[in-house]
C-alpha cells in the first residue's frame, strides 16, 4: 500500500465538525473508517455513513492503544482532531494529552501517515493572530503546540494542519494550504476536510505544517502565491 491508495484510516475526534466532515469524506471514496467517540451521541450518523465506532476516552493511554489495533497487521492513516476542555473543570484538556496517547499508540504501528489538526496561532503561526486573540485562546494554543512538538519528533510521517477560523457554512472548494506561518483568515469546516484528505494523498505534504485558509478569506500582508502547496 502506498499513502495514496491507503485503504484504512483511524479517526480520532469524529463526532462532530473537522472529523465528521473527514469521515464522511472518506467513506465517499471507499475507505474503510474507525471513528473514535468518547460517547456514543454521534454512533448513529456515523454508522449511517459506514464507519465503524470505537467507544473511548482518548485521555487514557490504554484505550488508545486498544483502539489502534482495530486494523491488525494491515497499514493505515490516522486523522486527529482531538481537542477543547474535558466533561469537568479540572480534567485535562485533549488537545495534548489525547493527541499524544493517540501518537504514542501507534508509533510502533504500521501507520503510514498522521494528520494533526491544529490552528493558526500555534507555535510560529502565532504572527498571524493579534495579540488579544492569542491571549483569549491561550490555554488551547499551548496544548496544541504541546502536540505539534510530540508528534514531530515522534518519527511518523506527519502532517499537521493549522485551519484558520472555522465556518460552519457549506464547503466553497476555495480551500488551499500554505507554507507561509503569517497567512490567517477562515474557511468551512468541510473545507478542512477536504484538504486534510488531499493531504493524506500528497507526498508533497509529507512532513509539512500547512496552514488552512479559504483562498477568498484570507488575511496577508505578503503574496501568498509562492506558499501554496498543490495537493
Amino acid at each position: 500500500m502506498t499513502v495514496a491508495n491507503f485503504r484504512n484510516c483511524f479517526v480520532a475526534g469524529a463526532s462532530r465538525g473537522v472529523g465528521f466532515e473527514v469521515v464522511k469524506g472518506l467513506r465517499q471514496q471507499g475507505c474503510r473508517v474507525m471513528a473514535l467517540l468518547r460517547t456514543d451521541d454521534a454512533r448513529s450518523q456515523l454508522a449511517a455513513l459506514g464507519a465503524d465506532v470505537y467507544i473511548g476516552d482518548a485521555l487514557d493511554p490504554d484505550v488508545m492503544k486498544a483502539a489502534v489495533q482495530c486494523f491488525g497487521d494491515e497499514s493505515f492513516v490516522v486523522v486527529t482532531t482531538l481537542g477543547g476542555k474535558g466533561f469537568t473543570r479540572d480534567e485535562p484538556r485533549a488537545d495534548y494529552l489525547g493527541n499524544r496517547n493517540l501518537i504514542d499508540a501507534v508509533k510502533a504501528l504500521p501507520c503510514e501517515r498522521f494528520i494533526l489538526v491544529s490552528s493558526i496561532g500555534v507555535r510560529e503561526s502565532a504572527v498571524a493572530l493579534p495579540e488579544q486573540v492569542l491571549e483569549t485562546l491561550r490555554p488551547a494554543l499551548l496544548a496544541k503546540a504541546k502536540a505539534e512538538e510530540h508528534l514531530m519528533a515522534s518519527g511518523l510521517p506527519f502532517t499537521i494542519v493549522r485551519p484558520g477560523g472555522l465556518l460552519s457554512e457549506p464547503a466553497t472548494g476555495n480551500g488551499i494550504v500554505v507554507t507561509d506561518e503569517r497567512v490567517a483568515g477562515s474557511i468551512t469546516r468541510a473545507d478542512v476536510a477536504d484538504l486534510v484528505i488531499r493531504c493524506l494523498r500528497s507526498p508533497d505534504a509529507v512532513n509539512q505544517v500547512l496552514s488552512a485558509v479559504d483562498r477568498d478569506r484570507l488575511r496577508s500582508e505578503q503574496p501568498i502565491e509562492a506558499a501554496i502547496l498543490a495537493l
